[in-house]
């Protein structure tokens, strides 16, 4: 419910609704609102001949257009959706919410209008892998099921939430990819909230780090949130559990998490389960059979079946979904995706490893025998966080180290560091 004792939905069929910014997901999402508020503006900084095509169509269909660098002049709407991008405390936002005007987002508009299951996950690391193989795995499930239950994806991973509304009912699961840019204001929840890991990241755009962790933590603060999927490994995340009010599952794999509801851990080369009564359970015999490497893998594959227990999946329909994914499942594009072999030289996209641990992730997944063989290209935008941590992994490791962009020696642009 909005300060104003309305459902956000309620408040755009009885006001003027404004949409700030014409981008991937907010075009879909402004053709949702048109059919719904008597009055609508899109506000935009670019000028019309270079936003998408569907920009000119809604305007054709009644849809006010203000472009150009006064976009925000006036912002006067009963109900503003603004795009992840935009901080909502800046001067325009801020000014228009004290006016009264509730101020809205693609992602809790879907959350409150969504009657499927909805796991929401974030984190700073292996989120969109998390979310994809949950989505497979709930995507197993329903087909073995052979009834009406679906499974779609979307979010942060660059697929609309609205236009998944369409079809979807009780009986279905939605797994939703949710950035810190999309929860930094939330005032709701979804239903089952992964959280993989929280490290320094993107504290170009976040104040500091505790309002980083702030908007991380609102995927499970408010209604209707009823269980936290977190890692037992991350000092960060195990805090947020110790102190949380619903059931928490825990995994790691290191060993048997200390806390939670329901614990998640390796045996061996096992993946097992522990409910609260004591009782273990082998979700899936040796995880050397999943084909993504990598110790954080193993995470995330711990992620996405906790958020699957949780959301009502039973153990037998896991470890069916598990066994018919994991050892064909070759992860997501840019992240230590294989591109090719040439000349006994193995080639690697794992381009959105945009922050030390990540890259750790990615140069520890590889066998000790191949890591002394590395060369990495590393650098790139500078997102004003911590570099330090990376530097013994990488001098321990690597080979060589290309570095480019704006994170390497400004003065010669690229630099060659034989390590």
């Amino acid at each position: 419910m909005t300060e104003k004792g309305k459902t956000i939905l309620e408040a755009v069929r009885t006001g003027r609704t404004a949409v700030l910014g014409m981008g991937v997901s907010n075009v879909p999402l402004a053709a949702f609102l048109l059919e719904r508020s008597p009055q609508i503006t899109l506000r935009d900084a670019k000028n019309l001949d270079v936003l998408p095509d569907g920009v000119a169509e809604l305007t054709a269909r009644g849809a006010k257009l203000r472009c150009g660098a006064d976009y925000l002049s006036d912002l006067t709407e009963d109900v503003i959706f603004r795009s992840p991008g935009m901080r909502p405390d800046m001067p325009e936002l801020a000014a228009a919410s004290a006016r009264g005007s509730i101020l809205s987002s693609e992602a809790e508009l879907f959350l409150e209008l969504c009657p499927a299951h909805i796991i929401g996950i974030t984190g700073s690391d292996g989120k969109t892998t998390t979310t994809t193989l949950t989505h497979r795995l709930l995507a197993s499930v329903c087909a073995a099921r052979g009834k009406d239950c679906h499974a779609v994806i979307g979010g942060n991973i660059g697929i609309p939430l609205i236009p998944l509304l369409s079809g979807l009912n009780e009986r279905d699961y939605a797994v939703c990819e949710l950035s810190s840019f999309q929860l930094q204001a939330a005032e709701r929840s979804p239903e089952i909230a992964v959280i993989t890991n929280i490290a320094p990241n993107h504290l170009n755009w976040h104040t500091d780090m505790d309002e980083y962790i702030r908007a991380k933590t609102n995927i499970f603060r408010s209604e209707p949130c009823r269980a936290l999927i977190t890692n037992a490994e991350n000092a960060v995340t195990r805090a947020l559990a110790e102190k949380a009010t619903i059931p928490v599952t825990m995994f790691s794999s290191v060993c048997r998490p200390a806390i939670g509801s329901r614990r998640l851990w390796l045996s061996g080369t096992d993946l097992v389960l522990e409910d609260d009564s004591g009782t273990q359970t082998v979700l899936f015999s040796d995880v050397g059979r999943f084909l993504l490497p990598g110790k954080h893998n193993v995470e995330n594959y711990m992620a996405a079946c906790g958020a699957l227990l949780a959301a009502g999946v039973s153990c037998a329909e896991l470890t069916a979904a598990m066994e018919e994914v994991a050892p064909c499942f070759a992860g997501v594009e840019h992240r230590l995706e294989f591109i090719r072999e040439l000349d006994g030289v193995r080639f690697y996209n794992s381009s959105i490893d945009s922050s030390p641990s990540r890259s750790i992730a990615a140069i520890t997944s590889f066998p000790e025998s191949d890591r002394k063989h590395l060369i990495l290209i590393m650098g790139g935008y500078d997102k004003h966080i911590p570099y330090a941590p990376i530097g013994d992994p990488v001098c321990k490791t690597a080979k060589a180290v290309f570095l480019c962009g704006a994170t390497a020696d400004p003065k010669n642009g690229a630099l060659l560091l034989d390590v």
